[in-house]
């Protein structure tokens, strides 16, 4: 008779030192279900998966309390390859892809089909020859399953973030003998149809009787495809409920202690009209999968201006652009002033800032402390938190950790303090740390792109409480680049829609829901009235 569950992780508990990250926790997974796993940044989420898949850190830390089960059976996951051994695999918001490999050798890696030659006959089965045409025909029968067209023998570099997310699942999909699948963020980089796409490949996995555990921020989404809800909270079980006895606001409530939504309520305001902060004119970016063609716009002095859009459509690429991470052209004027492109230097030193939607490979240095992360750039590019020790400018110990300790408390950074390292951190903590970076450069001007991505609700919310308090307190002019509709209405003044590169409308907030969809499918909402709405 099989076991009832899959999976039993019963009264975890883990410490690092003195600090007790999950106390009493449980887990319990029935095969062939979606089982949600909810919780705030730093709610135990990581360090509950870390225990399941045997990772070093838990290992080499004093290990863990309590009892992990598989098909009924108790067991010691001494790895992640152990982990894979029995059953468990997992697919990564951080993909775990190489770049100048093919889609095939990824989805085969250390697990590559061989055949035997004469090489490897007289010297060894380590010569022996790679099977491609098996390889390659076990790559297509898992991207088939994931609906994605894509040739196998495509590379992974330039590929499109939601492509590379499809290629991580149809790797773990390919495995032999897969029980669970921990899907942790998967829907995070992906466009709301390849979401859509996701959800049904996801259905269609649990169907064939493989588990999943799916970790994931959008409570909508866990309403659609969830079966069960496993909710942690300050490393403590929270609650656990079957999808159809709950709902969107209760689940919100349970993960953060109080009620709230991912979004605040700003005072409405008449939209600035007054002096142009930003003139962009004619401007284009190279930005592979977010070119800009052709965009002009206008940014008030003192707005808040959204840029929203489908991913892959060009909102990104304006801000990289005129921050010159890639070629660009056109004019801007900042404050009435020109602003020369391709000079990354020069676009700090004019007052503008940016917390960019790349965390990790652009705002971060991971190997370094909270506070040297939080004062980098100003030291670097206005020689700022330095003083003088005779002959030599150094590190100015005492200004670098006053300014540390009140971003870490503004911000809420859930960490030991100002000089752990930033890799060690949550992703909605090192997303905090990005924005501290920024706001330690005293902009007038900030871009902020993609502030809320991979951060739960409680961190949303935090997030744009504090560029709404930035903007109204001290009249900062904010540009808000995001995929999140709801978070661009809540706090904007005017929202610029961006498909295929260009500039579709700029509409506002309280523009209806039919207007904001037929713009960001690249159709002028008062264009598309004055024709009528015809038939589809």
């Amino acid at each position: 008779m099989s076991a009832e569950y899959v999976l039993e992780m019963k009264n975890i508990t883990k410490r690092y030192g003195e600090n007790t990250v999950l106390s009493d926790v449980s887990l319990s997974v029935r095969p062939g279900e979606i089982h949600a796993l909810l919780g705030e940044n730093g709610a135990g989420k990581s360090t509950l998966m870390n225990v399941l898949f045997g990772m070093p850190v838990i290992h080499s830390t004093g290990g863990f309390e309590g009892q992990v089960l598989i098909d009924g059976e108790e067991t010691h996951v001494a790895s992640p390859h152990d982990a894979m051994l029995k059953g468990i695999g997992m697919v990564h918001q951080e993909f775990m892809l190489l770049p100048g490999f093919t889609v095939t050798e990824n989805i085969k890696l250390n697990r590559e089909i061989t055949t035997p030659n004469l090489f490897s006959r007289i010297l060894g089965k380590n010569l022996k020859t790679l099977d491609m045409g098996s390889m390659s025909h076990d790559a297509r029968k898992a991207l088939d399953s994931v609906g994605m067209n894509i040739d196998e023998y495509t590379k992974i570099h330039g590929m499109p973030v939601g492509y590379m997310q499809f290629v991580e699942i149809a790797r773990e999909i390919d495995k032999k003998g897969v029980k669970l699948l921990v899907f942790d963020e998967p829907t995070a980089v992906l466009t709301e149809s390849e979401a859509t796409q996701l959800i049904s490949v996801m259905e269609q996995i649990a169907a064939s009787g493989i588990a999943i555990i799916f970790i994931t921020h959008r409570l909508d989404e866990v309403a659609a495809a969830a079966n069960s809800i496993t909710i942690l909270r300050d490393g403590k079980l929270a609650a656990v409920r079957k999808a159809e006895d709950t709902t969107i606001t209760d689940l919100a409530e349970l993960m953060i202690g109080r009620k709230g939504e991912a979004v605040v309520e700003a005072d409405s305001r008449p939209a600035p009209q007054g002096n142009i902060a930003m003139k962009i004119r004619d401007l284009y970016v190279d930005m592979p999968g977010e070119e800009v063609k052709g965009i002009s716009l206008d940014v008030h002095e003192g707005e808040i201006l959204g840029i929203g859009g489908l991913a892959g459509q060009g909102k990104l690429g304006i801000s990289n652009g005129i921050m010159s991470l890639y070629e660009s052209s056109g004019s801007v004027e900042l404050f009435g002033e020109p602003l020369t492109l391709g000079n990354a230097k020069s676009a700090l030193h004019s007052g503008i800032a940016m917390v960019s939607e790349d965390r990790k490979g652009v705002g971060l240095l991971l190997d370094q402390s909270i506070e040297d992360n939080i004062v980098f750039t100003a030291m670097q590019i206005k020689g700022e938190y330095l003083r003088w020790y005779g002959p030599l400018r150094l590190k100015d110990a005492k200004a670098v950790r006053g300014i540390a300790d009140q971003m870490i408390k503004d911000l809420d950074i859930r960490c030991f303090g100002p000089t752990q390292h930033t890799g060690t951190l949550s992703g909605g903590n090192q997303q905090k740390v990005c924005i501290a970076r920024a706001l330690a450069m005293n902009p007038r001007f900030l871009f902020v792109s993609e502030p809320t991505r991979g951060i739960d609700i409680g961190a949303k919310k935090l997030v744009l409480e504090t560029l709404l308090k930035l903007n109204r307190e001290q009249g900062m002019t904010i540009v808000m680049i995001s995929s999140e509709l709801q978070e661009l209405r809540s706090i904007s003044d005017r929202i610029a829609i961006i498909s295929e590169g260009k500039l579709v409308d700029i509409l506002s907030p309280n523009a209806s829901d039919a207007d904001f969809g037929l713009a960001m499918s690249g159709i002028k909402p008062s264009e598309h009235k004055e024709k009528g709405d015809g038939n589809a």
